[in-house]
C-alpha cells in the first residue's frame, strides 16, 4: 500500500529525469487538510503539458524565475517571474517553457493530486514511460493512470472514452500502476 501520508526527504522531491523537471512538494493535502497541493516544479529542459482540465479543482502558476507559456481555452500567454495565472475548474489548460523555469504550481482543492504525481513518476521513473508517450505500453499505463484519477485530471485529446478503452485493454492483459 502507497505511504502517501510520508513526506520525509526524498519523499518530498520527485526528479522526472528530464520534463517535466524537478518537483519539491510544498504542501501536502495531509498539511493542509485537504484544502491544497502545492509544488515548486524546477523546469530545466524545454517541454510542453498536453491540454487538460480539471473537472472540481483550480490550479495555479506564479512564475518565480524565468518564463512559462500557459495556455488557458486555446489562448496562450506568457507568463513571467512575479506573474501568476489561475485556472478556474474545468477549464482547458497546458503549459510549456522555452527555457529554465522555477514555477510554483498549487491544485485546490488537494482531492487525489499527490498520489497522481506520485504514480506518474513512478511510470517515468522505474517504467520508462515517456512525454509523450512512445509505444503501446506506455501509452496503455498512461490511460490507466488517467482513467483512474479521472476526478482530478482529463486529458483533452484523445477523446476519455479513448483512455477509458486503454485502460480496460491495460487491465484485461494483466498491466498494474505503481502503488507509490
Amino acid at each position: 500500500m502507497a505511504r502517501y501520508g510520508d513526506h520525509t526527504g526524498s519523499r518530498r522531491v520527485l526528479d522526472h529525469e528530464g520534463f517535466p523537471g524537478r518537483w519539491e512538494i510544498l504542501e501536502t493535502a495531509d498539511e493542509t487538510s485537504g484544502e491544497r497541493f502545492k509544488t515548486r516544479m524546477e523546469l530545466d529542459e524545454q517541454g510542453e503539458l498536453p491540454p487538460h482540465f480539471h473537472p472540481s479543482a483550480e490550479e495555479s502558476y506564479e512564475v518565480v524565475t524565468g518564463e512559462l507559456e500557459v495556455q488557458v481555452d486555446g489562448e496562450w500567454t506568457t507568463v513571467s517571474a512575479g506573474e501568476k495565472v489561475v485556472i478556474p475548474p474545468n477549464t482547458e489548460h497546458a503549459f510549456k517553457n522555452t527555457g529554465p523555469a522555477e514555477v510554483i504550481n498549487i491544485h485546490q482543492p488537494a482531492m487525489r493530486f499527490e498520489e497522481f504525481f506520485r504514480r506518474f513518476h513512478a511510470l517515468k521513473t522505474e517504467r520508462g514511460v515517456s512525454m509523450p508517450p512512445a509505444g503501446l505500453k506506455s501509452s496503455i499505463l498512461l490511460a490507466m493512470l488517467v482513467v483512474e484519477h479521472e476526478d482530478e485530471q482529463r486529458v483533452v485529446s484523445p477523446p476519455h472514452w479513448v483512455f477509458k478503452i486503454l485502460a480496460r485493454l491495460g487491465h484485461l492483459i494483466g498491466y498494474r500502476l505503481p502503488t507509490s
